[in-house]
C-alpha cells in the first residue's frame, strides 16, 4: 500500500468497529500495514485510555490485539486465496495475556503473524509492545464469514 493508506482504509473505509473502524470517530482507529509476513501498527493512547493514571487500561490492549490480529488474518487469507479483496474475518476466540503494566506516555507498536491456516480461517498470534518491552500478547481464531453472517458485508 504506497498510497500510505492502511489496510483498514484501503480494503474497509466505511467500517465502524470500536477497534479499527476508520469509519468510527470514537474508537481507536487502528492503522494496520502488512510488512512481509506480519501486520504492523503504531497506536498512541490517550488519558481516557486509561486504567489508572500512566497506565493502558487492560480491555483496550485487548480491543487493540483482537482488531490487529483479525486483520493479519484477513490479509493472510487474502494473499492466500489470489483474491483482490480480503474476506470479512470475524473473532472465533482469542486470549490476552497482559504481561506487564503498559505506559500512555508514548505510542505502543503492534505485530501480527498467522501461525495456522486452512482455507477459510487462520490462528494469529499477536504482541502489544511499549518502551521495548512486551505489555500484552494475543492468540486467537480468525474466521472468514459467508453470505448469511450478519457480518459477511461490513467491509
Amino acid at each position: 500500500m504506497s498510497d500510505g493508506k492502511c489496510v483498514q482504509e484501503t480494503y474497509a473505509p466505511h467500517n465502524a468497529c470500536f477497534g479499527c473502524g476508520p469509519a468510527n470517530e470514537k474508537g481507536l482507529r487502528i492503522r494496520s500495514f502488512v510488512q512481509g509476513d506480519a501486520v504492523v501498527a503504531t497506536w498512541k493512547p490517550e488519558p481516557h485510555h486509561e486504567a489508572f493514571p500512566g497506565v493502558l487500561n487492560g480491555g483496550i490492549i485487548g480491543s487493540l490485539l483482537d482488531c490487529h490480529c483479525n486483520w493479519a488474518a484477513a490479509m493472510h487469507l487474502m494473499k492466500t486465496s489470489g483474491a483482490q479483496t480480503p474476506p470479512c474475518t470475524v473473532t472465533a476466540d482469542y486470549a490476552i495475556v497482559l504481561k506487564r503494566p503498559c505506559p500512555t506516555d508514548q505510542p505502543v507498536s503492534l505485530s501480527a503473524r498467522v501461525v495456522e491456516s486452512t482455507e477459510d480461517r487462520c490462528v494469529v498470534e499477536g504482541v502489544l509492545e511499549a518502551q521495548g518491552k512486551v505489555r500484552g500478547t494475543c492468540r486467537g481464531t480468525f474466521v472468514a464469514v459467508k453470505p448469511g453472517h450478519p457480518a459477511y458485508h461490513r467491509w
